[in-house]
């Protein structure tokens, strides 16, 4: 379990602070989840730098050396997850006004219904869930992005998720079920994480 201070910082010597207080939103005031992404970036310096910016971010990022950085308070949303997908057609529980809505492609709409549901009726969102980048480029650079194909994780990354994912979900009593790649949950390139495991 980890030690969490009054600032959100996770005190544990496998975990080195990199707090970006410009990816830092609202207070979080539940951790429901956890959504595991790649950075699409060469190194863990290319994305420290993108963080700089605000515009998005994740709680933690861990390098391909597998050294962990803390990027964002534990206190604090991220902008890290996007338009949720309606969990219910995958659990096979929508209602019939649900189906008829999801028949037309309206991601904005289908978000902002999943968003007046709770876990684990709906996908884990900025707001309750713990974002974990692993730098991973999607190759070749020059593609569309739906032919891009994300590296594969290296062992040490693994070995580093596998842990944080662990300690994040005793500390918080996340359990397994609520641990997703960044595609289950939103609308993004499928190969991402793809072969990341916990």
């Amino acid at each position: 379990m980890l030690i969490i201070d009054q600032t959100g910082k996770a005190v544990h010597s496998n975990i080195k602070q990199a707090i970006s207080v410009a990816i830092q939103r609202r207070p979080m005031t539940h951790v429901r989840g956890i959504i595991v992404h790649q950075t699409d970036s060469p190194s863990a310096q290319s994305t420290l730098n993108s963080y700089k910016n605000g515009r998005s971010g994740a709680h933690f990022l861990i390098a391909k050396d597998g050294t962990i950085y803390q990027t964002a308070s534990l206190l604090n949303q991220t902008w890290h997850v996007g338009r949720l997908r309606a969990r219910c057609l995958v659990k096979m529980t929508c209602s019939p006004v649900e189906l008829k809505l999801l028949r037309q492609f309206d991601p904005k709409a289908e978000h902002r219904r999943e968003m007046s549901k709770h876990v684990p009726d709906r996908y884990p969102s900025n707001e309750d869930s713990i974002g974990i980048e692993l730098v991973g480029e999607a190759l070749p650079r020059n593609a569309p992005d739906d032919q891009r194909v994300y590296e594969a994780v290296t062992a040490r990354q693994a070995k580093s998720l596998k842990w944080l994912i662990l300690e994040l979900r005793t500390t918080f009593g996340v359990p397994v079920t609520e641990v997703f790649r960044h595609p289950t949950v939103s609308r993004k390139n499928p190969s991402e994480a793809a072969t990341a495991t916990w």
